[in-house]
């Protein structure tokens, strides 16, 4: 017998979220709305797989350039078939760093993005922005980034990605420095547990309302 399969989407966005232990689809058919709209082309199709909410496959996907990427949970993250890994990079100074203005007009929320980006600019290698949330984690997967975080972001922006840096060696955590958690709206990744220390230790938090309320 085939158990239920449930489906969370950025349709399901316009009420409260509850991820069960039964196997869940987690879909956003395009992530990066802005830079499609714009002809941007960092737009992608983000797919996973969460069973007992444990992510166990992650799809992202960009069809304008033809990046596939996939993982699963004890399997490695590949790019085309092609086996990625995560960098090295383990110090702030060194570090390429992703991060988003958002689209949120939210006031508070903008003070804190500015923040944090006049906190990190003097201490990193560098700031970048590709305006979709699983393209970010994308590219700390395939090593061509170190870290990249963001508040108010949804599971379906960051379940994917959660499994692809995770199985190319990196870690996925709330940006406190917990348990990432699916449905808390926050999320950063980094290459190593000493980056993403870091980067915990620099920010300013922001709580935005969770998926679940």
């Amino acid at each position: 017998m085939i158990a239920t399969l449930l489906f969370i989407g950025e349709e399901s966005s316009d009420s409260k979220i509850t991820l069960t232990d039964a196997p869940t689809w987690i879909i956003d058919p395009v992530d990066g709305t802005m830079n499609f709209v714009h002809g941007y082309p960092n737009v992608c199709i983000s797919i996973a797989l969460v069973i007992k909410k444990v992510t166990e496959i992650g799809i992202i996907y960009n069809p304008f350039i033809n990046w596939n990427f996939t993982a699963k949970r004890g399997c490695g993250s590949f790019l085309n078939d092609k086996k990625i890994s995560v960098s090295k990079t383990k110090e702030l100074s060194l570090a390429l760093v992703g991060f988003e203005l958002g689209t949120s007009r939210n006031e508070e929320k903008g003070k804190v993005v500015m923040a944090n980006a006049n906190l990190l600019a003097p201490v990193v290698h560098g700031i970048r922005s590709a305006g979709s949330c699983a393209m970010n984690m994308a590219l700390v997967a395939m090593g061509a980034s170190d870290a990249y975080y963001e508040f108010g972001v949804h599971a379906w922006d960051y379940a994917a990605g959660d499994i692809l840096v995770r199985e190319a060696g990196g870690v996925c955590i709330d940006p406190a420095g917990g348990p990432l958690d699916l449905l808390s709206c926050r999320m950063l990744c980094a290459s190593t547990p000493e980056l993403s220390r870091e980067l915990v230790d620099l920010i300013v938090q922001f709580d935005p309302k969770r998926d679940d309320e």
